[in-house]
């Protein structure tokens, strides 16, 4: 709400008197803008009663107004594409000085039409000329301190000739329908859409009712037809939604008389909803038939497959100067920490001789075939830490996955950090993870892999290994966790660093890219239940052909990519840098998206990245969520607030799926992770407050939580949450389970007073909710380094509700050379930190 003086209120009325006759010698008075009654979004708006709508509704009595805050926009879809000739706006007393009116096919890729500069306001009749379907006011530079407010945004022209018509089929008969209520199980929503003109859906005697359909994909809709029974709809409306979430009115209707009767309507989606908001009759709303009409616009459908671009770099064991081509991306890619490079490297089948594929920052090395042994590597897959003087902790955001290593000297070193996952190898030796001079080093995560010898983690502060068989294991430095792991050792917290679980309860490994004969294909592997050892050869899941999956490339669009997952499509990232301008919504259930050579999303204007609906079996892997300047809401979510179903039989997985805020530049999300669905497992995330690089700051790269869970059932194997300003894991869900957690809390926290909150110094690296009773945890890691403020005494790294059914085993906090202290372990339980001796302080078992 805002207030205005009655001068300016008298003003603006009086200007208003004119208004209708200026806009008619714009355009004939007979003539309808192209934008009136279509569907109409905006990046904010004021208050509830000033929307988007009202902007085309033809009426000057009202108006849109935004946030008062520059760089807001408002778009009309016109339902086709379309020759623009000229756009009128009618600015209401709040106007926009500089702004520009900009054309879109796709609603994703802008044109500009016109810039305007210095503008006083009032009628705004510009002449334009362009083609396409989608038209938009973008403020630049508002003229007051409120919003955008504008009392028509009217774009005339002619439609383009693209329009194929409205179709005569009905795209709902037989589709899965649903409704707020039915009158009785003789009347359900299914009834409405069966064909047959004796039967009905009918609802509770109540106001508001809806009916929703699901057209199964985002279709063009032009036409409604409602054959009422009896028992009408007086007042009502017809929307349509692409993830049947968000809703855009197509028609408002009001006094309606029943019977039969068909509304042409422009907008595009998926569900279409008849939402009734007063009854004709003292019953409920009753349809016979609902019919929906779908017309296209001329642009073709996103198509499946295609090459990979230009960063994947597929080779075999006869490529010329196959090591020149490791080396040379190696020198671009070493100390490349933050850069914008990203390269993978697939190998064809077959054996490769005498080769050290040194691996870089985002630089991934995968094998082509269905199981690793079809890859034979006779030299290295290198990790080091040269160019950082032998320390190893900050080698993050690369990975090496389906290949079998026969190293040159009988041990292969893998000195990395976080965000470095090691998948589905077979080391036909020994395995080092530590850097050549055994400096510091902070990982790391092996999966689904066999490593014949020993391996040594010497300088590894923690590591976690999951479903894999190892010939032995060495040492280790404060938290070594291993889950179905053959060959792992025993548990040993008290005195030493491990702690061992016979299986692991729910797994499945990371989808992957193959060749079958000369076509690529991606293997989405089965879920694994209380798994032991690794999945192959065996190899159960399903293959998916590389046609079925839009092949992202720089430079495409969100619009291109949520227009691809609509029509069914999974994607595959190639190696690049992606920025979004509209949230990328994942609605369909068992969808893949796969990323190669860490793959980077970045939301802007403070969008959030990625949305997944709540539907079985999501496959979300190896692919970085980047933070943009404009603080998001959320980067990353899985599942819609309120989420309710079960997914036991088929959970959506998250796996090498990292997420950075800061670092390569500001960046700023109140939450970097929410998980609102039952049942998903977090395979192996890296969720990262930047503490160093560009853009780094308490407020600069502010960031209160790394993951907040509410869905229940959900479990995190190999979780690694870093430096959020308040709680780095916050978990409300029930019977959630945690198999390694590994933190740092923020270094830069100014001062104790800044992080005390109910009366606490400092938030828990891994909080859960008091309203919770049952939850598990095993291998739990807080490290503290309070390098602004090294006299803050954190009060614990672990709180959670004293219940029965909580149970946390084999916890421990540190205290990094004495900057800043721990006075507990979790709650007020755990013997404070040491001072500054780097030594862990310990609890085997709480309660």
């Amino acid at each position: 709400m805002r207030l205005r003086s009655l001068g300016v209120a008298l003003a603006t009325t009086a200007s208003l008197c004119a208004l209708p006759l200026a806009a008619s010698t714009a355009a004939s008075a007979a003539e309808t803008p192209l934008s009136q009654g279509k569907t109409v979004t905006a990046s904010s708006q004021e208050n509830g009663g000033t929307p988007a709508a009202y902007a085309v509704d033809g009426n000057t009595a009202t108006r849109w107004s935004s946030a008062a805050t520059d760089d807001q926009w408002l778009q009309v879809d016109l339902g086709a594409t379309a020759s623009v000739t000229q756009v009128v706006l009618n600015w209401e007393a709040a106007y926009g000085k500089d702004y520009k009116v900009q054309i879109s096919q796709d609603g994703g890729t802008w044109t500009d039409l016109k810039s305007v500069t210095g503008g006083d306001g009032g009628l705004d009749t510009l002449a334009v000329s362009g083609q396409g379907r989608y038209v938009r006011m973008l403020g630049v530079h508002r003229a007051t301190p409120y919003g955008y407010s504008l009392w028509e945004f009217q774009v005339f022209g002619s439609p383009s000739g693209t329009q194929a018509g409205c179709g005569t089929a009905n795209a709902a008969q037989g589709k899965p329908a649903s409704a707020s209520s039915t009158e009785n199980a003789g009347t359900p929503a299914s009834a409405a859409f069966d064909g047959s003109t004796s039967t009905r859906w009918s609802s509770q005697p109540a106001d508001p009712q809806w009916l929703q359909v699901d057209l199964g994909s985002v279709q063009d809709l032009c036409k409604v037809d409602l054959n009422w029974e009896a028992a009408y709809g007086k007042d009502f409306q017809i929307q349509a939604s692409a993830d049947g979430q968000s809703w855009n009115t197509l028609k408002s209707v009001t006094g309606a008389s029943g019977g039969t009767a068909s509304y042409d309507v422009s907008g595009s989606g998926r569900y279409v909803r008849i939402l009734g908001t007063a009854r004709g009759t003292g019953y409920g709303y009753s349809l016979w038939e609902v019919a929906v009409h779908t017309g296209t616009t001329g642009v073709p459908p996103v198509q499946g497959g295609g090459d990979l671009g230009p960063n994947v770099i597929v080779v075999d064991p006869s490529t010329p100067d196959l090591q020149q081509k490791f080396d040379d991306v190696f020198a671009k890619q070493e100390s490349n920490q933050f850069g914008t490079g990203r390269y993978q490297f697939l190998l064809k089948p077959g054996t490769y001789n005498g080769i050290n594929a040194q691996i870089g920052f985002y630089t991934s090395i995968s094998g082509l075939g269905l199981n690793p042994d079809d890859t034979q590597i006779n030299g290295d897959v290198t990790v080091d830490a040269g160019w950082f003087n032998g320390n190893a902790t900050q080698n993050f955001w690369r990975s090496a996955e389906n290949l079998a290593i026969t190293p040159s000297n009988g041990t292969d070193r893998w000195a990395v950090a976080q965000a470095a996952p090691f998948r589905r190898i077979h080391v036909k030796g020994g395995l080092n993870l530590a850097p050549n001079g055994y400096g510091w080093a902070s990982g790391g995560y092996i999966a689904d892999s066999k490593i014949d010898g020993t391996v040594g983690p010497y300088s590894q502060q923690q590591w976690y290994t999951r479903d894999s068989s190892v010939g032995g294991w060495t040492n280790g430095v404060w938290n070594m966790t291993f889950t179905g792991v053959q060959g792992a050792p025993a548990t040993n917290f008290d005195s030493g660093p491990y702690t061992t679980l016979d299986t692991t309860p729910v797994s499945r490994e990371k989808p992957f890219l193959y060749l079958d004969g000369s076509a690529y294909k991606v293997f989405v592997p089965a879920k694994r239940t209380n798994a032991r050892g690794v999945s192959w050869p065996a190899n159960a899941g399903t293959s998916l052909p590389l046609e079925q999956f839009y092949v992202v490339k720089p430079g495409a669009t969100a619009a291109t990519i949520n227009a691809a997952l609509a029509q069914g499509l999974n994607l595959l990232f190639t190696p690049g840098v992606y920025h979004l301008d509209q949230t990328i919504d994942v609605t369909r259930a068992n969808t893949v998206v796969l990323g190669l050579g860490l793959a980077t999303l970045v939301p802007d204007n403070g969008i959030d990245a990625l949305h997944v609906a709540d539907v079985d079996g999501v496959k979300l892997a190896g692919f970085l969520i980047d933070a943009g300047p404009v603080n998001s809401d959320t980067l990353l979510r899985i599942g819609t607030p309120g989420s309710t179903a079960d997914h036991s039989a088929n959970p959506t997985t998250m796996q090498d799926v990292f997420i950075r805020i800061g670092g390569a530049g500001p960046g700023l999300a109140t939450n970097s992770v929410v998980i609102n669905s039952n049942n998903t497992v977090i395979d192996h995330t890296w969720i990262w407050r930047a503490d160093h690089g560009s853009g780094v700051g308490w407020d600069t790269n502010r960031a209160d939580y790394g993951l907040r869970v509410n869905g229940n059932d959900v479990l995190a194997t190999g979780l690694f949450v870093e430096h959020f300003n308040k709680y780095d894991v916050y978990w409300s869900g029930e019977r959630g389970r945690t198999i390694f957690f590994q933190n740092e809390k923020a270094y830069d926290a100014p001062n104790a007073a800044a992080i005390t909150h109910d009366g606490i110094v400092g938030y828990a690296a891994y909080k859960v909710a008091d309203t919770v009773n049952t939850h598990e945890a095993w291998g739990l890691g807080s490290y503290c380094n309070y390098t602004a403020d090294p006299s803050i005494v954190q009060a614990h790294g672990f709180q959670v509700p004293v219940k029965s059914g909580i149970k946390l085993h084999d916890l421990l906090v540190i205290s990094l050379g004495g900057m800043g202290q721990y006075a507990h372990v979790v709650n007020d339980t755990g013997a404070p930190t040491s001072g500054t001796n780097t030594v862990p302080s310990k609890v085997v078992q709480f309660p």
